[in-house]
């Protein structure tokens, strides 16, 4: 390793280089504020005689060997520092152009053949600064002021459009200037004597805002010689990247993943800000081979997660059905295990009756438990080891059985306590995609023309309404009008969907029934029928309302019909199933 200060001007217009990001770094990321802040640096520096020098980081690369094309290109491989280059390069592109534009040659001349481009090289190694695929064609395209139409959203363009307006003819001099001014550490690394990766760990500890994906791309790949980096980053990493985005948020769920998959793998789930140690230790000391077999591993499951997390991409309808219901949910901490289950489908090890009940399974039990109360953390531990539990040649059964054999907070509510806590249970100030999957499931069940409620268009309606008229004090006895509101008022009973919410308001009973094309007597929903044929709405009928709900409820979530000689009695008890000890 050699460090040195230098000034910047001096390291970019170094002779025949390619400054290369290599595809293992994250994407450029660089908002408008570190670019506003590195401007402002710059100006202050360029404005005021005083200062000598402004120090502006550190630049960490691999010199690797050259690369012989029409003239001799030496590589620096980018290990620490991208983020500062690629700016600096964007603002030189800027003071370019406006050099050309104010017919100032000389000016526009030595930015390009001294920081932008290599002269003489071909057209592959031209531009100084080698970024990632993506954002090489739009450099390029900047240099060569092409504006292409319809191209996604880039930092590198937003930023560039930022530079531009804060550079003026009156201060781009100041601003050269200031540039003239920037110095940083240059460290330069020898692959066969230093490591990189214990070097960038190093750096990132240091406060870099780096995912714990990125570290684990890293860590995969910069050992790598460039051509097996490139081959491992195209082949897997690039498809897992891609299968653990969501598409609703256009967030990448890269190390959320991860952590699912070594919590399947290891048994044990890593803290959240743990996932790349976790990693290292699974794969210490891996070979080329060796990381490129378990990738493959990897991107199976990547495409499950990929359908867990955007169940729009299952084509099979079915399927895709409780994909959503289990979206809905919010129940992710099951992923480890229904990844698996996702391969042993895909694998033709169940068919597609099983993998269908065991998805159902999987609501039934979180949704019950939700219903009773029980605290959703215990289900961590559970689904953490739920796959070493499935006996292939009785699959659902070896399933239901462990599921049924838990006891405690990590208990299967059965029907009479969960049907018990159902009839009073506020189920309205909960998060509202767990309202909508209660009301759509009860409403779906068994419906060959099923609703579609997953628009804003249908809403949850209270019958009894949360600020009722003067209409309803005369139909009901002051008995039950405050028994109404303070137990049934956010209940099931008193909930139904509605296409005309707004129209039924907090009307009475009668109107909201009788409302021509809007109230419940017109409407197709299961959950309307009954209301349509009641003449009044008081405890009696709410209580009748309750048992037709609770019926089909216990149709939809069932408890599993599974022997009793089929659950272990055992009083032994696991330490990692066991419940939280604490205060007992």
């Amino acid at each position: 390793m050699k460090a040195d200060s230098k000034y910047v001007e001096s390291l970019l217009s170094t002779a025949n280089v390619n400054f290369v990001i290599p595809i293992y770094q994250r994407n450029y990321d660089w908002t408008f504020s570190q670019c506003k802040q590195l401007l402002e640096d710059i100006y202050h520096a360029g404005s005021d005689n005083k200062i000598k020098d402004h120090f502006v980081g550190s630049v960490v690369y691999i010199h690797e060997e050259a690369v012989y094309t029409t003239s001799e290109i030496k590589e620096f491989v980018i290990i620490d520092g991208q983020q500062r280059l690629t700016t600096l390069t964007l603002i030189y592109l800027a003071l370019y152009h406006q050099a050309k534009n104010i017919n100032n040659t000389n000016l526009a001349e030595q930015i390009n053949d001294h920081f932008l481009i290599n002269k003489y090289a071909d057209d592959a190694s031209k531009l100084k600064l080698k970024a990632t695929a993506d954002n090489d064609k739009v450099l390029k395209n900047l240099l060569n002021n092409i504006h292409e139409e319809n191209t996604e959203f880039s930092n590198i363009i937003h930023n560039f459009n930022y530079i531009k307006k804060f550079i003026k003819d009156k201060n781009h001099e100041i601003i050269v200037t200031g540039l003239r001014k920037l110095i940083c550490v240059e460290i330069v690394l020898d692959r066969s004597k230093d490591s990189p990766q214990r070097i960038f760990e190093s750096l990132n500890s240091t406060g870099l805002a780096l995912s714990q994906g990125d570290l684990i791309r890293n860590y995969i790949l910069m050992g790598l010689e460039p051509k097996q980096q490139k081959q491992l980053y195209q082949e897997f990493w690039e498809i897992i990247e891609i299968k653990t985005k969501c598409e609703t948020s256009n967030k990448n769920n890269i190390s959320d993943f991860i952590r699912d998959y070594l919590t399947l793998k290891n048994k044990k789930i890593p803290k959240k800000n743990a996932v790349y140690d976790d990693f290292k230790r699974s794969y210490p000391n891996f070979t080329f081979e060796s990381i490129k077999s378990e990738l493959a591993n990897i991107v199976k499951l990547a495409n499950h997660y990929y359908k867990l997390t955007n169940p729009k991409q299952e084509t099979d309808a079915d399927i895709r059905t409780h994909l959503q219901y289990i979206d809905q949910l919010e129940v992710s901490v099951s992923f480890p295990f229904l990844m698996q289950v996702y391969q042993d489908y895909q694998d033709q090890k169940i068919d597609k009756p099983t993998f269908l009940q065991v998805l159902e399974l999987i609501q039934s039990f979180v949704w019950r438990r939700f219903i009773v109360g029980l605290p959703t953390n215990a289900l961590n531990k559970i689904f953490m080891t739920l796959y070493s539990k499935v006996t292939v040649e009785d699959y659902l059964d070896s399933i239901q059985s462990y599921l049924c054999s838990l006891t405690g907070i990590q208990r299967f509510p059965k029907n009479k306590e969960t049907i018990d806590n159902l009839e009073f249970k506020d189920v309205y100030y909960t998060k509202n995609k767990n309202t909508m999957y209660l009301l759509s499931r009860l409403e779906n069940f068994n419906n060959n023309e099923p609703v579609t409620i997953d628009n804003s268009k249908i809403t949850i309606e209270h019958i009894f309404p949360q600020n009722p008229s003067a209409e309803w004090k005369p139909e009901l006895a002051d008995a039950d009008y405050n028994y109404i509101n303070d137990n049934y008022l956010h209940s099931i009973s008193n909930l139904t969907l509605s296409g005309n919410n707004g129209k039924l308001g907090n009307k009475s009973f009668r109107e909201k029934r009788d409302l021509k094309d809007a109230g419940y007597k017109d409407s197709r929903l299961w959950l309307n029928k009954f209301l349509a044929q009641q003449d009044t709405w008081n405890e009696k009928t709410i209580r009748a309302r309750f048992k037709q709900i609770s019926a089909r409820f216990l149709d939809v979530w069932q408890y599993p019909q599974v022997e009793t000689s089929a659950i272990q009695e055992n009083n032994e008890v696991n330490i990692f199933e066991a419940d939280d000890p604490t205060s007992k």
